[in-house]
């Protein structure tokens, strides 16, 4: 068990500096203008399951969480191997912030505030639904904890947050989530 931990620990914490470490290379122009020059998120695969950034990407009722991750220069750390289980908060869940929130993390002044934020919802495995029980914390990336609760048999993370969709990823899974999760 204390391996488990230990493994998981470090897992956390190279995730946390490859994150702090990552920068965006310039592109050529042309067709592969759009491509990513480095790390796993630049790898063109139509055939697998997508991962994590890709399912985002793809969706639009994600656009806020994808625009926060590439300004916070984490979409390489998420596209890797993983296993990954990560809340993704709805654009709507974003939109009930207080107005300029959104805004102001996206300057570059707040990126420490961002990737704080950002981390506090990625946890390093993969956490199924049907084992997620009354009380159970688990230690995020950015090493605070989120307690899940059930609400009808349902899982509540921190008490507010509701699971509105989940979606396997190549490198973990994803649930939409209808609340912003914010670090104490």
């Amino acid at each position: 068990m204390n391996k488990s931990v230990l493994i998981l620990g470090m897992l956390g914490f190279a995730l946390l500096s490859c994150s702090q470490n990552e920068s965006k290379p310039t592109a050529p122009s042309g067709d592969v203008a759009e491509a990513t020059l480095h790390g796993q998120d630049g790898i063109v695969d139509e055939v697998s399951n997508p991962n994590i950034v890709q399912l985002a990407v793809k969706n639009p009722d994600l656009s806020t969480l994808v625009t926060a991750v590439q300004t916070a220069n984490l979409a390489t750390s998420l596209s890797n191997a993983g296993p990954f289980t990560v809340f993704a908060p709805l654009n709507a869940a974003f939109d009930k912030l207080p107005a300029g929130t959104v805004d102001g993390l996206l300057k570059p002044d707040k990126a420490d505030d961002l990737n704080e934020i950002l981390s506090y919802h990625t946890y390093v495995g993969v956490i199924k639904e049907d084992q997620m029980t009354d009380g159970l914390r688990l230690g995020m990336v950015n090493g605070k904890s989120i307690t899940i609760t059930l609400q009808d048999g349902k899982p509540v993370i921190n008490g507010k947050a509701k699971i509105v969709a989940t979606v396997p990823a190549s490198n973990g899974i994803v649930y939409a989530i209808d609340e912003v999760l914010l670090p104490e």
